[in-house]
């Protein structure tokens, strides 16, 4: 209870106006409301969250697990992300209907598109449950044994929880374990795409803008959410009809200046503040310039096939943003530590904790912390490169190995008897068709012979001429049968017999490794952050971020990068006509956004100097998964959607820099531009609520 107590104590009243954090959302008052007030809010902390009347939390949600979504409208009209909702229009795209290349607009209810597994859910209550979940957890358990003790006490738990038939619930720890919080939860599952812009305008300036400013993409895309006849969560059906939601964002015309204030609300994926120097040098020295390397080898040979060949650029959308996308931003992970020093910083910031373990009589009790960290980083590191180098090869770059993954999985699981393997089957073969509904030989086999040989010396592209498992039905056959009849079949295939030692040894001997020491490190980082909060209090922390709801505030504000250079926080068409490449697939630039800038065709969404604004920069701490969140002013209006950070400022997963991170958002007066004017869709600006908050 004094941990709990303490963190109270922190959130409630620590009063240095400051930015950076993910803060929850039912933690907000006190410090947090102080500090956006400062920052020029006039958003109370029962106007973010409210469990008893609408609130903004209720427009919030968590777009299919990986991103984060806005409601817009009284119809359910969701916004997020291009790159969030990509999978979805490239599903539905083909030669004849090419989505991803010229957009999607539907003109009526009847023809927005029902999207399979895609789903939206929102949080309906945040409860503190750490004492429940830590009954009976004492400092004297082995991590095994507190970990075998917390899962007795979320099994007794669960079975209390109130909640309605249809809601669900999570449990997740925050401040790494010492606090665990319960969210009660809305899943919706009928979900239709609504529409999105061309690629030339929702992915402008691809791979060479990605993480980096200045930047001109209007990312973002359209759905709507269904219920059934009560309003409720429902599997899609005809009946279904547009949800009707406990709240929607209203969208500003004013836009935003330099200064003002911005808060970013989302699910954030995941952040590592309170790692210690020594893990951020292997993360930076070690590990990311692997991860690059391999995914760098992948990239050219996708790129160079995407561009020769116009079904491989559609079969390979989705996969190739996936692999780029980490790749760069590792990159500019690398760079933001190094500028900012922030090894040197973590190091001075350990002594400083050892100061004060020695001031209060404290060492013999937390002194031992960081030397075992050290010593278990030092340990881990070998096999943590051995691990991430069969993760990018076998699991993310090459998808005939990622098969075979799969396959050795299958047949692991065939030793436990007809109904283990049965559904081990079931789950391959959805995983096969998968991945063969957009998959060229030509293109993986260049891609293994790239990433192969940074893998292993034992290299064997023949296994493309002779595996069943490049083509989808002889796959499917070699499958088909009795268990120990497809085990023997699958023994019989090449590519099977090349990869299956590759794949046991991973599973037999690199992973079980890697989670013991993981598993160490992560009970000293628990103790770690404890005695934080315990011996120096008047540090400021908050959680990091694992996929739930969080608030995240600050300013629009430029920002220098390096010596002699300012970047200004706004960017406008002129900018997009200036990188404008003709047939170029990263800046090509459609003839009709040409032709409305011509004609300085703006409609109502031109700023004050009579210039079209696409993006704009904040200081908001966000990560992966606030892709799509709203940025919301200070009368709570929207007035962008976050899609980035720029490049020297990923360094903010691990160490957030407030001279240098930089959150990138549209501006919603560019995407109002391109729904009505580009779209001719006004039809949805109709369904929105448009307001002047600044008149």
């Amino acid at each position: 209870m004094r941990f709990i107590k303490l963190i109270i104590f922190l959130v409630v009243f620590q009063l240095n106006a400051q930015q950076g954090g993910m803060w929850i959302p039912s933690l907000l008052e006190g410090m947090n409301e102080t500090e956006m007030r400062s920052l020029g809010s006039k958003l109370s902390a029962s106007d973010i969250y409210d469990v008893n009347n609408s609130s903004l939390k209720d427009a919030i949600g968590h777009f299919n697990g990986g991103c984060t979504s806005e409601v817009i409208s009284e119809k359910g009209l969701l916004l997020t992300n291009h790159h969030c909702g990509y999978s979805q229009i490239q599903s539905h795209s083909s030669l004849e209907k090419d989505y991803i290349k010229n957009g999607f607009w539907a003109k009526s209810f009847e023809e927005e598109i029902p999207n399979e597994g895609l789903f939206v859910e929102f949080i309906v209550r945040i409860e503190d449950v750490t004492e429940v979940m830590l009954k009976r957890v004492t400092d004297d358990m082995s991590p095994r044994e507190k970990q075998s003790q917390i899962d007795k006490n979320r099994n007794a738990f669960e079975k209390t929880i109130e909640k309605e038939d249809w809601q669900g619930f999570k449990i997740s720890p925050f401040y790494k374990g010492n606090q665990y919080f319960l969210f009660i939860t809305e899943r919706f599952e009928d979900i239709r795409l609504v529409g999105a812009p061309p690629v030339s305008i929702g992915k402008f300036g691809s791979d060479t803008d990605n993480w980096v400013w200045p930047r001109h993409t209007g990312d973002f895309s359209l759905f709507r959410i269904y219920a059934d006849k009560n309003n409720r969560p429902a599997k899609y059906s005809e009946d279904n009809r547009p949800y009707t939601p406990k709240h929607y964002l209203p969208i500003s015309l004013d836009g935003i200046e330099e200064g003002d204030f911005t808060m970013v609300f989302g699910f954030p994926g995941r952040t590592n503040e309170y790692l210690p120097a020594v893990a951020i040098e292997q993360i930076t020295q070690k590990v990311n310039p692997l991860n690059i390397t391999i995914r760098e080898a992948a990239l050219k040979v996708i790129d160079a096939n995407m561009k020769e060949d116009d079904l491989v650029r559609i079969q390979y959308a989705s996969k190739q943003a996936r692999i780029a996308n980490s790749w760069k931003k590792w990159i500019g992970e690398n760079l933001g530590i190094e500028k900012s020093g922030a090894v040197t910083i973590k190091k001075d910031f350990e002594a400083e904790f050892l100061k004060a373990l020695h001031n209060q009589g404290k060492t013999a009790e937390y002194g031992n912390i960081l030397p075992q960290l050290e010593n278990l980083y030092s340990e881990i590191e070998d096999i943590n490169l051995k691990r991430n180098s069969f993760s990018q090869v076998f699991l993310v770059t090459n998808e005939l190995m990622r098969m075979m993954v799969r396959l050795t999985q299958m047949e692991m699981a065939s030793e436990k008897g007809e109904t283990a393997f049965e559904k081990a089957r079931d789950r391959t073969i959805n995983q096969i068709r998968s991945i063969h509904k957009n998959y060229s030989v030509k293109v993986d086999k260049g891609v293994y012979k790239n990433v192969m040989p940074l893998f292993t010396d034992n290299i064997d592209a023949s296994i493309y001429e002779t595996t069943a498992f490049v083509d989808l039905e002889r796959s499917l056959a070699v499958l088909n049968g009795e268990m120990r009849e497809v085990v023997t079949k699958l023994n019989n295939d090449p590519a099977y017999i090349y990869a299956k030692p590759f794949v046991l040894d991973f599973y037999q001997n690199v992973d079980p490794e890697f989670k013991r020491l993981n598993t160490e490190i992560n009970a000293l980082q628990t103790q770690y952050m404890k005695a934080l909060m315990e011996v120096m209090p008047n540090q400021r922390y908050f959680p990091d971020a694992n996929r739930t709801l969080r608030v995240t505030y600050g300013k629009v504000n430029g920002y220098s990068p390096r010596d002699a250079v300012y970047y200004k926080p706004v960017t406008y068409l002129d900018g997009v006509i200036e990188k404008y490449v003709p047939g170029d697939y990263e800046f090509d630039v459609p003839e009709k956004l040409r032709q409305l800038y011509e004609n300085k065709d703006y409609g109502d969404y031109a700023d004050k100097n009579g210039k079209l604004p696409i993006c704009f920069l904040g200081t908001n701490h966000t990560t992966g998964g606030n892709s799509g969140s709203p940025a919301i002013d200070a009368e709570g209006n929207l007035v962008g959607l976050n899609f980035d950070r720029v490049w020297e400022g990923t360094m903010s997963d691990i160490y957030y820099d407030p001279e240098i991170c930089r959150n990138i958002m549209v501006d919603l007066r560019y995407v109002l531009f391109i729904i009505d004017k580009y779209a001719g869709a006004d039809h949805l600006i109709k369904e929105m609520k448009l307001v002047h908050p600044k008149k």
